[in-house]
């Protein structure tokens, strides 16, 4: 099923998500559509609230959208650990137009299950971290605009509204 990224202002967007309780077959299904969602959008990370499921899911693949070489599904992913820090310029799918520079931790650990049940650890630096960071950031209603100041917002949401107002006249 094609699946289709929700942009902010989208109240899903900024919900805590819900854990997952029992990796279902449709929540399975769910995934995959994600990471198909993921990369003909040109990502390399999706979280389940950017498709309108406010539910604790991400996919991950910092290889694609081109190579889609390392494809990584987390139910339930938390960090369980971080060092250093990081300066990442990033932009998001559920953000058109936006890139900001945040800091982030150089290095995470971060806990989950796979998409078959199974508990996993990964321990991530580089553009894997900042991705897997970012994707959890969605899991808790955390934009990147949340992330910058209130100027860089304020206009944003100017460009949105602008966004908007063209497409209605359309």
């Amino acid at each position: 099923m094609a699946l289709e990224i929700c942009t902010y202002p989208n109240p899903v967007l900024a919900k805590t998500a819900q854990r997952v309780e029992e990796i279902t077959p449709e929540l399975v299904q769910l995934a995959k559509d994600m990471s198909v969602c993921m990369y003909a959008n040109q990502g390399i990370g999706l979280a389940a609230p950017q498709v309108g499921e406010s539910i604790r899911l991400i996919v991950v693949d910092v290889t694609g959208p081109e190579q889609r070489e390392q494809l990584i599904t987390l139910f339930n992913p938390e960090i369980t650990g971080h060092a250093g820090e990081v300066e990442s310029e990033e932009g998001c799918l559920s953000l058109p137009f936006f890139n900001c520079t945040v800091n982030r931790a150089a290095q995470v650990t971060v806990r989950g299950q796979d998409i078959n049940g199974n508990e996993v650890t990964i321990n991530a630096d580089g553009l894997l971290a900042i991705c897997l960071q970012h994707e959890i950031d969605h899991l808790e209603g955390t934009l990147l605009l949340n992330r910058v100041g209130r100027i860089k917002k304020t206009m944003y949401d100017k460009k949105v509204k602008k966004l908007d107002k063209r497409r209605q006249e359309d």
